[in-house]
């Protein structure tokens, strides 16, 4: 009988500790928490891992499970596999939807991050004397994109700029590393902007503006040999002392090296990196990253991210922008206001051509 007793106790105390485990595993409201899979452009991994904001987001409710793709190649994937997509601009979005049969879906627009080059000194310098660029301070400044271009257009060498003879490491063509623009969202936004300044400052809208800017643009693709699929890996080449001279980026990636804490990361002494200069291109379409929803699972993760006191806060650590944040990002980066320009002052913000003809623009400017 004692033998059956203690059996029958163990069984008890064994159902105990799997209710306490199951117990354990719902949310702080007593609501299970939702387990949603989305796919992402690489510049926002890092956010997705942070630990607190994994712990922010499973206090309301949420475990997120995200995987990354170049934002302009999201709707070429089975797209019903995942919760949500959230690519790094409004206009893979509207192809994204269509692709994943949920055409006029509440997306939602959390954060966004202006696009930069960023440069070494010794180039930076070199690109003001020769009125390319205009220093605003030590570490900051502005690409100017006429000047610039038309340089990229007589095919300009470093060694043919004024003042850079003492440095040998600036060598061959004058060009800014991207990325793939047929893939990814940062290389396509350079090429609207680039395509609007070489349209005489319009948008491109149809064949003619393409046959108009198309020379130019198959320079600035064809100088950079093989093409990059995300601005990850070419900024921390940058980051680690190698790469190319001027790299584009995305402000969020200079913001959180920033405000990184010293020592953390790729980079050494990352709190000042006097090695870095950021360049803001005169004119540049803006990247609002748009969060588009899938399934029901989903529906309501894209107005958390944008509304969360909690999670916004993270997005500035990560250097995004909130939108309608400009005073949360601007006290935030206040230590390092010598490399950015909070308020985007000077900046020209202009519309991207459609997805349609900015993808004709891309496949061709690549040929």
């Amino acid at each position: 009988m004692r033998r059956i007793l203690g059996i029958a106790l163990a069984v008890l105390l064994i159902g105990g500790v799997i209710a306490v485990i199951v117990i354990g595993g719902q949310g702080p409201e007593g609501t299970a928490t939702k387990t949603v899979r989305g796919v992402i452009g690489s510049e926002k991994s890092e956010y997705f891992r942070d630990p607190d904001v994994v712990k922010a987001l499973a206090d309301k409710g949420y475990t997120v499970k995200t995987e990354t793709s170049g934002s302009w190649a999201m709707d070429q994937l089975a797209l019903k596999e995942f919760d949500f997509a959230f690519p790094s601009s409004s206009e893979p979005a509207k192809e994204i939807e269509a692709a994943a049969g949920v055409k006029g879906a509440q997306v939602a627009k959390p954060f966004f991050s202006p696009l930069v080059v960023i440069a070494r000194p010794n180039s930076a310098k070199v690109l003001a004397d020769n009125n390319l660029a205009r220093m605003t301070g030590k570490n900051s400044g502005t690409l100017l994109m006429g000047p610039y271009l038309k340089a990229a257009g007589e095919d300009r060498n470093w060694q043919q700029l004024r003042g850079s003879e003492p440095f040998p490491e600036l060598t061959g063509r004058v060009f800014i590393k991207t990325t793939d623009p047929a893939t990814s969202n940062s290389g396509a936004l350079f090429l609207a902007a680039t395509s609007n300044v070489a349209n005489n400052s319009n948008v491109v809208a149809d064949d003619a503006g393409i046959e108009r800017t198309l020379p130019l643009m198959r320079k600035l693709i064809s100088v950079q040999g093989a093409l990059e699929p995300s601005t990850d890996d070419p900024f921390r080449a940058f980051i680690s002392g190698s790469g190319e001279p001027l790299i584009l980026a995305y402000e969020s990636q200079v913001a959180a090296l920033l405000l990184q804490e010293q020592g953390h990361g790729d980079a050494k002494n990352a709190k000042d990196p006097e090695n870095m200069v950021v360049l803001y291109p005169d004119t540049t379409v803006n990247s609002p990253h748009t969060f588009v929803p899938i399934s029901e699972g989903a529906k309501e993760l894209g107005s958390l991210l944008a509304t969360d006191p909690k999670l916004r806060e993270l997005a500035v650590r990560h250097g995004f922008r909130p939108q309608e944040g400009v005073a949360e990002f601007t006290a935030a980066t206040a230590p390092h206001a010598a490399y950015l320009n909070p308020g985007l002052t000077g900046i020209r913000q202009v519309g991207a051509p459609t997805v349609k003809i900015l993808m004709a623009l891309a496949a061709r400017a690549k040929e």
